[in-house]
């Protein structure tokens, strides 16, 4: 009678340890591992990245043709910090020369500030005047942003905002030019140098250079250089501090 007591009272306890047990496994079943790996997200889901289209620099520049003058053609390529290129080809001479060209930012200003009065990729104004000058030459215009572009041809113009930026880029090129001969006189022609100091005097009183102050330094090596004639050194001192006043 004991005995048989015992044992339902066992019984039950049995079968509580039994469900624990099943309830534990159950838990740890592979549908409720928190240790999974996440699903990964299917190639349809996934965005692709669009790719990033720079802006390109813009480009300004200002061409000159006359085949008959001595400087007969002058192209000035530059962006918007002035930085950029001059090709220019003399009468009877072969080959152009090309040279770096680095506008200053005195000079940069005043540019650019024309071409935005102008408006010039919004406008479809034609500069050239009623009447024609093509012995002085034709001027051209171009200027390239992003994927606009546009050109402006003339050989003379009534419109005074167009004037004034072929003059500048006209004072930039005699500049270039003019610095151009005084780097060649130096290295194999001295005696040509105190000529070129006229001419650049001459400049220099008619406001005919882009920037003077971009001279200085050459002006100054040009002072204490042996290899010039006495006169074009002292001229050179001269003009530093003509330009330096």
């Amino acid at each position: 009678m004991n005995k048989i007591t015992k044992k339902s009272r066992l019984l039950p306890a049995a079968l509580l340890v039994l469900s624990a047990a099943v309830f534990v496994v159950a838990q740890q079943s592979p549908g409720s591992k928190q240790n999974t790996r996440p699903a990964q997200p299917s190639l349809s889901t996934v965005a692709t990245p669009k790719k990033h289209e720079e802006s390109r620099p813009t480009k300004f520049s200002y061409e000159f043709t006359q085949p008959q003058f001595y400087i007969r053609h002058i192209v000035i390529e530059h962006d918007e910090i002035g930085r950029g290129k001059i090709t220019f080809d003399r009468l009877n001479e072969e080959a152009p020369y090309t040279e770096q060209l680095e506008l200053s930012p005195a000079a940069t200003e005043r540019i650019l500030g024309l071409w935005q009065s102008l408006r010039f990729l919004d406008s479809n104004e034609n500069y050239q005047s009623p009447r024609q000058y093509p012995h002085l030459g034709t001027m051209l215009l171009k200027m390239e942003q992003d994927s606009r572009k546009r050109t402006a041809e003339f050989n003379w113009t009534n419109n005074k905002t167009a004037s004034l930026l072929i003059n500048e880029y006209r004072r930039a090129a005699d500049q270039a030019i003019l610095v151009f001969d005084l780097s060649i006189a130096r290295e194999n022609q001295p005696l040509n140098s105190p000529k070129l100091m006229d001419q650049l005097e001459t400049m220099l009183k008619r406001n005919a250079l882009s920037d003077p102050q971009q001279l200085v330094t050459l002006l100054k090596d040009m002072s204490s250089d042996e290899h010039l004639p006495l006169i074009t050194r002292n001229h050179a001192a001269r003009l530093v501090k003509q330009i330096e006043k």
